[in-house]
């Protein structure tokens, strides 16, 4: 990214970050290189660097550039899913005896990955509440992880962790901080800048923003371990496919306006809930109800398109879930168009009878960009 580039605000960023003209054609958009393998001038006489699809495609290199821009970092990395840039990442960086903090509010897959996956391996796992600094305070001085990881907003309980704070505990006691960045964008807010080391992002969800392609990325400043994710990216091989690339490029161009209207839309649909008579409690940052509102105001820009309520049943949660209309029941998050996930059975099925496990009370909402009046519509008569 150039000096100049560098110097741009974000939605300008998403707009024009690794998107240079074609410079044969001048085409405004750069063409999708579906090519897997690139000609040499001669045994290793690599154009631009490319030789194989697995090791580089110009799609891709657009999109990391592209990401990266956007987070503030020196490098970014695409994958062909979130969880395939997590793995990479905790294998780049953790041996057998290491350790995660974990928070224990985060996606079920994220756990899964960690206590099933990797966990037979040689990697422990600790969670802890992250949004209670003193008690991540407490966690780290009992024993210090190599790695401290934290989802804020969290998903599904919508809780805000400190992200200065927690960087300031975890590097105190030498740990890689990670902050997954998938609910607030760096169009809300920009971890690495409040001292962050690695940010994580599900792509699929709002940088992709349409629903119709899976994704993941790592973004972050630090040189050596930068190389050691370079080479299992290679090396392992879950690359983002250049149709991917180019469909989370084109997304990315509206993040900015679509981020603007999710959390508009989720405001008004938190405060409608949160002054209703069957609604037990609303998980929303906006409201300033919300324990982590004050800091929330303090480190985002926005408060996003993510929302949860708890009824007064497990039974209540099911009933209203199957009875929207506008919102879709289904699994993931951060399109244009509206869901709801009932996470105990659903995105979180996998924690149940964990640290993790979220109340079967809860339902979330993802906040589409549809008429605000439809979408209130709709969760009212859902209530009914």
């Amino acid at each position: 990214m150039s000096t100049h580039e560098a110097a741009h605000g974000l939605a300008s960023l998403a707009v024009h970050a690794g998107q240079q003209f074609d410079p044969t054609t001048g085409a405004v958009i750069p063409p999708v290189h579906f090519s897997t393998t690139f000609a040499q001038d001669g045994i290793g006489g690599l154009r631009g660097g490319y030789e194989y699809g697995r090791s580089g495609n110009p799609t891709r290199t657009a999109l990391q550039q592209q990401l990266a821009a956007l987070e503030g970092g020196a490098h970014g990395f695409s994958f062909a899913s979130g969880l395939a840039a997590e793995d990479v990442l905790l294998r780049a960086a953790l041996q057998p005896g290491d350790e995660v903090l974990l928070g224990n509010d985060v996606y079920g897959g994220t756990h899964r990955l960690i206590a099933r996956v990797l966990a037979p391996w040689g990697i422990g796992l600790r969670v802890v509440d992250m949004s209670d600094l003193d008690a991540v305070r407490a966690a780290v001085r009992e024993r210090a992880p190599k790695v401290l990881w934290v989802e804020t907003p969290s998903n599904p309980l919508l809780r805000i962790t400190d992200i200065a704070g927690l960087a300031a505990i975890g590097h105190e006691a030498g740990s890689l901080v990670v902050v997954d960045n998938t609910f607030a964008t760096p169009a809300l807010q920009r971890p690495l800048a409040l001292g962050a080391d690695v940010v994580v992002h599900s792509t699929t969800k709002y940088l992709g923003g349409h629903s119709d392609v899976v994704g993941g990325a790592l973004i972050l400043d630090d040189e050596a371990l930068a190389e050691q994710i370079g080479f299992l990216q290679y090396a392992a091989g879950a690359v983002s496919g250049p149709m991917d690339a180019w469909l989370t490029t084109r997304g990315i161009k509206t993040l900015d306006v679509r981020m603007q209207r999710h959390s508009e839309n989720a405001g008004a649909i938190a405060s409608f809930l949160e002054g209703h008579d069957r609604v037990a409690r609303v998980y929303y940052p906006g409201l300033a109800s919300h324990p982590g509102h004050e800091l929330a105001a303090r480190q985002m820009t926005r408060f996003g398109g993510m929302l949860s309520l708890a009824l007064e049943s497990g039974e209540a949660a099911r009933r209203f879930a199957e009875s929207t209309r506008l919102f879709q029941l289904a699994e993931s998050l951060g399109g244009v168009e509206s869901l709801v996930n009932y996470p105990d059975a659903m995105t979180h099925a996998s924690v149940r009878g964990t640290e993790a496990a979220v109340p079967v009370e809860v339902v979330r909402l993802s906040v589409g960009i549809e008429d605000v009046d439809d979408l209130l519509a709709d969760v009212e008569q859902a209530l009914r």
